[in-house]
């Protein structure tokens, strides 16, 4: 298992340098970051050249990237061209709110898909599996911007009963955390059907139901369980996914997170922003994906940790 973690971490610095090498030549193409501070007014050049010279931008790019890499080596992504703040500061200030939503997300998707996508793989060809695969077809069409406004519309403007926007306590975390967990439990509970039909089919079932054990036991301790190894990757992607690709949800719910603080920071060109926060999104999906891997042979022992990828 070691050689096989040291072999990740190589591959997951390898994935970073690439990333970090596309992410700062590619920003580059979209505009000036000081034709943007200055588009109230209409500076000299005298001006203009002395922001950029303090702003490094003065500097040939091969120089700008070997600035930019230093600092990726030391953890320090820079400072904020629009605030002044180290860009490490803003990432962690929203880190928090959008780990939370994640996570939010991924359990209202778990405690709706799994028992949905069980009893839909069990009850194959009833009238229960026609009402899970209805809803997951559902969930799967449904934009999660209308679903989060029809939820505000509903829970915060008519009954009051939570609020709509903001990230101050556990009540502002349910709608947006239901928004994302119900588009996601439709995907989710069509892959544990499926996974479970698959596993239910196999001959060791049929043993173990032949040797007395209950119903629900086998398909629980023996299905589910086998059933188990494409879900855990799906969540483990969809984890990661999450972390960086919620915008339109945060938008809706004014939720102060990662993907949002991105998004300012294209708009307004601070190219310290959006480099360190695209760079620390993939260390923590490489990373994400490596526990992933490594969860395989806690859920199923006959598999060892690196042989499944080879």
């Amino acid at each position: 298992m070691l050689a096989y973690v040291i072999r990740r971490l190589l591959h997951t610095i390898l994935v970073v340098f690439v990333i970090s090498l596309i992410i700062f030549f590619s920003v580059r193409l979209t505009g000036d970051p000081v034709s943007v501070m200055f588009s109230a007014g209409e500076p000299s050049k005298e001006a203009i050249a002395e922001l950029r010279s303090n702003l490094g931008l003065d500097k040939p790019l091969a120089i700008q990237y070997g600035i930019f890499l230093k600092g990726l080596l030391t953890l320090d992504f820079g400072e904020s061209f629009r605030s002044g703040m180290p860009v490490g500061t803003l990432i962690f200030e929203r880190l928090w709110a959008t780990i939370a939503l994640a996570l939010g997300g991924i359990f209202v998707a778990i405690l709706i898909a799994f028992p949905v996508g069980i009893l839909s793989a069990v009850k194959r060809g009833t009238g229960v599996d026609f009402f899970g695969r209805i809803f997951s077809l559902i969930g799967i069409s449904f934009p999660n911007f209308w679903l989060g406004i029809m939820l505000i519309l509903v829970f915060s403007v008519q009954l009051q009963w939570l609020p709509s926007s903001g990230f101050e306590s556990i009540k502002h975390l349910i709608l947006p955390s239901i928004t994302l967990g119900m588009i996601l439990s439709g995907i989710l509970a069509r892959l544990v059907r499926s996974s479970m039909l698959e596993v239910l089919n196999q001959q060791y079932i049929s043993t173990a139901k032949s040797k007395g054990i209950s119903e629900w036991s086998v398909i629980i301790k023996h299905g589910f369980r086998n059933a188990l190894l494409p879900t855990v990757t799906f969540l483990g992607m969809q984890f990661g996914s999450l972390l960086g690709g919620t915008v339109i949800v945060e938008q809706v719910f004014s939720w102060p997170g990662i993907g949002r603080l991105i998004i300012d920071a294209i708009n307004q060109r601070d190219y310290p922003v959006i480099q360190g926060g695209v760079i620390f999104l993939a260390i923590i999906m490489v990373v994400v994906n490596l526990l992933v891997d490594l969860s395989y042979s806690l859920i199923d022992p006959r598999i060892k940790a690196g042989r499944g990828s080879q």
